[in-house]
């Protein structure tokens, strides 16, 4: 399985590698994370065997990470224009271009070309573009979102370098190593992606203030007028 994403870390392809990349500081970098949530549009003829695949790979990023399976995954995107095709979008697409690439993660209504495996119990989905150009290329390559996660037992904080979740590397089929998030004394390195519920038309929620809270709230609501929703956490 490959992996690709934004300050986090993403995988994509089976259910063990986990790429880690970095760039910048905080949201810039990228781990690792699990597998394809590829669309639904896949000719029916290989659909069963791909099915079959990435519900495994799914299953074995969660007992990996020990991480809850009501607990959803996000997806990894490599350009904009992507989004409109795995989520239906509420807002202006300048809005999207001023947030992606970057270290956010926009909750919004799932279209029907994802993967219905992935996150069944819900009808929302997380999107990331990373802002990386590997991590974009690879996703690109793939031809296909890539499911998401961070690099880490659940639970336990963000890693900044592979030799911090080096115990969890027998159990990966592959760790791309390119460098570390930002200088490694930063507690906002370790805050993860800012989440943001952006399916409500007008306005937003902060599901997670993450390592850009600050901007991301300044430009929902200076320069596109957003209101908080009364479930936005502080």
């Amino acid at each position: 399985m490959v992996s690709r994403s934004c300050r986090c870390r993403c995988s994509t392809a089976s259910s063990s590698c986990w790429a880690r990349s970095s760039r910048g500081g905080c949201g810039g970098g990228l781990p690792p994370s699990p597998s394809p949530a590829f669309p639904r549009s896949t000719p029916a003829a290989s659909l069963p065997g791909r099915e079959r695949e990435t519900d495994a790979a799914l299953r074995a990023v969660y007992r990996l990470k020990g991480r809850s399976e009501a607990k959803p995954l996000a997806v990894c995107l490599g350009r904009v224009a992507d989004v409109y095709r795995y989520c239906h979008v509420r807002v202006p697409e300048e809005l999207l271009k001023d947030l992606l690439p970057g270290p956010v993660t926009l909750v919004m209504e799932r279209s029907e070309e994802l993967n219905k495996d992935l996150n069944p119990f819900t009808l929302l989905v997380g999107i990331r573009i990373p802002e990386h150009a590997f991590m974009q290329d690879l996703t690109q390559v793939f031809g296909g979102p890539l499911a998401l996660t961070s690099a880490n037992l659940s639970s336990q904080g963000s890693s900044l370098n592979v030799e911090e979740f080096q115990d969890l590397w027998p159990h990966l089929s592959l760790v791309i190593d390119g460098g570390p998030i930002g200088d490694g004394q930063s507690p906002e390195c370790r805050l993860g992606s800012t989440v943001v519920d952006l399916s409500v038309p007008g306005k937003f929620g902060i599901i997670r203030p993450g390592c850009a809270l600050e901007s991301t709230t300044a430009i929902l609501q200076q320069k596109y007028g957003l209101l908080p929703s009364r479930a936005s956490c502080s």
